[in-house]
């Protein structure tokens, strides 16, 4: 595959069909495949849901996270997220041992699939988005040890990424490592750990026809932490017209201070390294890695 790791659960349609049959027959209609994500493989449910369910182990608890989380969030923000219409339960008698989810479906293209000066129509919906989601996190709000943590904590990986190069040029590697230690030399957060998405890139946003943000999915990395985790999707997401439009909104809605942006343009590169690295350029999310490698540089 060229968009994502490779999974180490095997997840097909038939296996989608059987688990809707035993577990929600009142639901069962036609199954199709629609994505395979970095984590979870997508098929669509008939006309109104979708049967999402883990392709990695690693990540294969996550979903519990956003079953018991994602209906709270729902209650909270205005744009649609997919919290759970039903629960499925591990099922080892279809040789799936594993907790899925049926959620709704949302109409619309995503926003991987558009050119990014075509996303510039949800720029500050996803700024409203931003503000609404980041408010202090309960205790029980899980944590996440890739995604909301200082920045330090990702140093390691991030710097041997570098050192592999990134299938750039000698001189790129160096201006990244730059915009990565003014991210690291940044104040850290000294706030309450707020809400998270923890994955905020155009894969993940849903667009309707007018441009706008439809929906925002998977919540599988969904935690408390940092804010300028989610803020990285202005590079992640848009280019310079936009991306300004996007920090505009945000520092209209929410107090932000020069250093929350460094530590977020360094949430940019901790994603974009990671696609780049992992799946390479190729392919509609490794084009989302080059893309905001390529935004940082421009800021």
């Amino acid at each position: 595959m060229t968009d994502a790791p490779e999974p180490d659960i095997p997840v097909d349609e038939a296996l989608a069909r059987a688990l809707v049959a035993a577990q929600h027959p009142d639901l069962a209609a036609p199954i199709e495949l629609v994505a395979n994500g970095w984590d979870n493989a997508m098929f669509r449910l008939g006309e109104h849901h979708l049967v999402r369910l883990p392709r990695r182990t690693i990540a294969a608890g996550l979903v519990l996270h956003e079953q018991r989380w994602l209906p709270e969030i729902a209650s909270r923000v205005t744009v649609p997220v997919p919290a759970p219409v039903r629960i499925g339960r591990p099922a080892p008698e279809l040789g799936f041992d594993f907790p899925w989810s049926i959620l709704p479906w949302f109409d619309g293209v995503s926003a991987a699939d558009v050119e990014p000066p075509a996303r510039a129509a949800a720029a500050a919906s996803l700024a409203a988005f931003v503000a609404e989601l980041g408010v202090p996190a309960p205790a029980g709000a899980p944590a996440n040890p890739y995604r909301g943590v200082p920045l330090a904590e990702r140093d390691e990986v991030v710097q041997g990424r570098f050192e592999r190069g990134l299938a750039a040029e000698p001189e790129k590697i160096e201006a990244l490592r730059a915009i990565w230690n003014r991210g690291l030399a940044a104040a850290e957060w000294s706030g309450p750990p707020v809400w998270l998405h923890g994955d905020l890139h155009p894969a993940n946003l849903v667009l309707a026809t007018s441009g706008d943000l439809a929906a925002v999915v998977d919540f599988g990395d969904v935690c408390a932490g940092d804010p300028a985790g989610d803020l990285a999707t202005a590079w992640l997401t848009f280019d310079a017209p936009a991306r300004a439009i996007f920090r505009a909104e945000v520092d209209r809605l929410r107090a932000t201070d020069d250093a929350m942006w460094d530590r977020a343009r360094g949430w940019a590169l901790v994603l974009g390294t990671a696609i780049v690295d992992t799946i390479g350029t190729g392919g509609r999310l490794g084009r989302v890695g080059v893309h905001a490698l390529d935004a940082v540089l421009a800021d």
